[in-house]
């Protein structure tokens, strides 16, 4: 912590033709391929391949039926899901927290990337996308970039 903080702060901005995590990366210089060394950041899930996402995304399809969503609204009273994915996590989310309160704890609202609903409203490219995995942000590093 202290040699982050140690930091000028400059250093620590994005700017044209310095991506995030600059100073760290130009550490591993010679120790990292380039590939992986200088490649965008991604979600965690999108860093294992969006075939994984999309896996998910078409178990849930199978797994829960359209009569399931029509009546989530009464089987989860708080936060109920969304979508057939989020109606696939939350069965599982269930399972491991069986305390009706457990649900009203976790936050909800639109998000992209995990982000919460305030991130969510900072772009309206955003608005009519909702993806957990962070893939419908993919180059928005590149593209904001060139505005600096």
């Amino acid at each position: 912590m202290e040699v982050a903080m140690a930091f000028d702060p400059e250093e620590k901005l994005v700017k044209k033709g310095r991506i995030e995590k600059h100073v760290l990366r130009q550490a591993f210089e010679g120790y990292l391929p380039e590939e992986i060394l200088w490649r965008q950041k991604e979600q965690f899930s999108d860093g294992v391949g969006y075939g994984w996402i999309d896996a998910l995304k078409a178990h849930a399809e199978k797994e829960v039926t359209d009569e399931m969503m029509e009546s989530a609204r009464h089987r989860f009273l708080a936060n109920p899901p969304q979508s057939k994915e989020e109606y696939l996590y939350r069965t599982i989310f269930e399972e491991h927290y069986p305390n009706p309160m457990a649900a009203s704890l976790v936050p909800t609202g639109p998000s992209i990337a995990c982000s919460t609903p305030t991130a969510y409203r900072w772009s309206k490219e955003f608005e009519e996308m909702a993806d957990p995995s962070g893939r419908a942000v993919k180059g928005i590093h590149e593209k904001y970039i060139d505005l600096l």
